[in-house]
């Protein structure tokens, strides 16, 4: 496990921290292309910024070195969000042209990388990440499947045995862009048992959606009050998927006796 250290004073409390409810979001930003095949990693900015969110799970985040406008895109939604930003296996080994991400402005009190690439698809991962909500520990799943669906079941099933290394006492967030619509999948036939049947709203292709490839999964499931495609004007061209965003309980996350 890697430990990091508490977030700076101004990330760490904040109005949205102290309500009842807690904002979520899944967005595979497409390193930043749009449907005008422009790199904006700004219009990306944007776009998080509608959404009003307490943490964002990014997919596709291109943060490779260099001096062009759009390189680094991580260290700019941190800066520009004035969030916490914790990057995923690819990006910290550089072994890709982008990775996965978690952008906060709650306090992270651990973060653990775990490997799921499959055989000899490409390289897979999912961030592991503990955050404070309300004075306690969170566990966020964060995650980006592959495209074959023999290769999804094998990493829905590694992260399931890393799922239960913790107490299933501990609240837990799933969310990401899973790639899997087929709602007879054996995949989401185990997800139904483990986090029960949330909204599953089509975001994929961002100009027409009709695909849910996208998840966000709560535990306890009563906790999720909602989960929904941000429709705008920007985000329709930003990427090539909507965002999804969940909001969530704060009250039945932790199972105290006011959410009865």
């Amino acid at each position: 496990m890697v430990s990091v250290g508490p977030a700076p004073p101004e990330m760490a409390a904040t109005p949205r921290q102290a309500a009842a409810t807690l904002a979520v979001a899944s967005y595979n930003i497409h390193s930043g292309v749009g449907l005008d095949r422009r790199c904006s990693a700004g219009r990306i900015v944007s776009v998080l910024k509608e959404l009003d969110c307490d943490l964002y799970a990014l997919q596709e985040v291109d943060n490779q070195p260099g001096d062009h406008e759009e390189s680094m895109q991580l260290e700019r939604f941190a800066r520009e969000l004035n969030m916490q930003a914790v990057p995923g296996l690819r990006i910290v080994r550089h072994t890709g042209e982008y990775g996965n991400a978690i952008v906060t402005r709650l306090p992270v009190l651990s973060v653990r990388r775990h490997d799921l690439s499959h055989s000899w698809f490409e390289p897979r991962g999912a961030l592991d990440v503990q955050v404070e909500v309300a004075g306690w520990p969170v566990r966020v799943i964060a995650t980006h499947f592959g495209l074959s669906r023999n290769e999804r079941l094998v990493q829905w099933r590694a992260l399931m045995s890393h799922l239960t290394e913790a107490s299933p006492e501990l609240p837990t967030l799933l969310l990401g862009d899973i790639n899997e619509w087929y709602r007879s999948s054996t995949m989401l036939r185990e997800a139904r048992r483990t986090f029960g049947e949330p909204p599953t709203p089509a975001e994929f292709p961002s100009f027409a959606p009709f695909l849910s490839l996208s998840r966000i999964w709560v535990r306890p499931s009563a906790a999720l009050l909602s989960v929904s495609a941000h429709r705008s004007a920007l985000s329709r061209r930003a990427s090539d998927h909507l965002p999804i965003r969940g909001v969530i309980d704060i009250a039945r996350l932790f199972r105290r006796p006011e959410a009865e």
